[in-house]
């Protein structure tokens, strides 16, 4: 059980958050009837908001737990990306580029009765240019070597193509800052030499490239071979995380979450509090347990929401 006295030990620290940055917008209201024109409820909306999605809530959490963040993705030259770099303006965004011909990703989300109906996106998924790669790697080669952690986001947008993503990994590496990686797709490959990787369970399944019948120690063998990553910690739901070593060292850790309301954002939520972990070289079954209770507290809640260290005091002392 972890002392409760670690939260103390908490200090502000540097991170990079590099990633596919997001609008997150929740339509709320009540379902009354049903439409005459289709078998489907109308929803009565009684409230609109955005909020940071994606790497922009990884960036959100980490400022919560006390990090200086400086944030490096891409935006639209759109009302969206304006907004979503308004509504960033606690991290250093000046890492955040704007592409003309992009539009900045939004994923509404219509809710009744704290219950998600629907979810409508916005986007278009395109590499980034080749052209604004070097801009990109000139940033990391000066920003990275200045932080204590690097947490790169992949909600597969496009802007995180193998070059950014190699030569992030390669300049953390060599500065000698620990990288952990929140991966998307099916090509692992394109993550090797990171520090960390946190796929969720179905992603890690996948990118093995294994049928459910394998064991998740199998699964692990062939994510740790391919990427070369120190560690991988798969996140399970209800069945918490699981943390695999490179010599076949295996540590899980049970869910602490007390009611499941909503998942949306509990990953972005692990990756910020492993990030802080990493930062304060805590050992890594403290810092997983410490992001198995904020991720409990973060799936009580409604929406993306952002952990606050007396609410993991509060927890641990509980």
């Amino acid at each position: 059980m972890l002392d409760g006295r670690i939260v103390d030990s908490i200090r502000p620290f540097r991170a990079l958050v590099l990633g596919d940055f997001l609008l997150d917008s929740y339509t709320s209201g009540r379902v009354k009837r049903i439409s005459p024109e289709a078998p489907v409820p109308v929803l009565e909306v009684l409230k609109q908001e955005s909020r940071p999605g994606g790497a922009g809530n990884v960036v959100l959490n980490l400022t919560t737990l006390g990090a200086h963040v400086f944030a490096v993705g891409r935006i639209g030259a759109d009302h969206e990306g304006e907004e979503l770099k308004q509504r960033l303006q606690v991290a250093d965004g000046s890492g955040l580029i704007i592409e003309p011909l992009y539009r900045t990703p939004v994923k509404n989300r219509l809710i009744a009765d704290s219950q998600q109906l629907l979810r409508v996106d916005f986007e278009t998924i395109s590499p980034l240019p080749h052209s604004l790669e070097g801009g990109i790697v000139a940033l990391l080669e000066k920003a990275i070597p200045t932080m204590e952690v690097v947490a790169v986001s992949d909600y597969g947008k496009g802007f995180l193509t193998p070059s950014i993503l190699s030569q992030a990994i390669a300049i953390a590496r060599q500065a000698k800052v620990p990288i952990i990686i929140d991966p998307k797709g099916i090509d692992f490959a394109k993550y090797r030499g990171a520090t960390i990787l946190k796929p969720n369970l179905s992603e890690a399944y996948v990118a093995a490239k294994l049928p459910h019948t394998a064991t998740l120690d199998e699964v692990a063998a062939v994510l740790l071979d391919i990427t070369q990553a120190e560690l991988l910690l798969i996140t399970r739901s209800e069945a918490g995380m699981t943390l695999f070593e490179r010599d076949g060292g295996r540590h899980d850790f049970p869910v602490y979450s007390r009611e499941v309301k909503d998942v949306t954002g509990a990953g972005d939520t692990v990756l910020a509090m492993i990030s802080l972990g990493l930062a304060h070289r805590f050992d890594m079954a403290i810092a997983v347990q410490l992001a198995n209770i904020a991720a409990g507290v973060s799936v009580e809640r409604l929406g993306c929401v952002q952990v606050t260290l007396p609410e993991i005091a509060q927890r641990l002392h509980g």
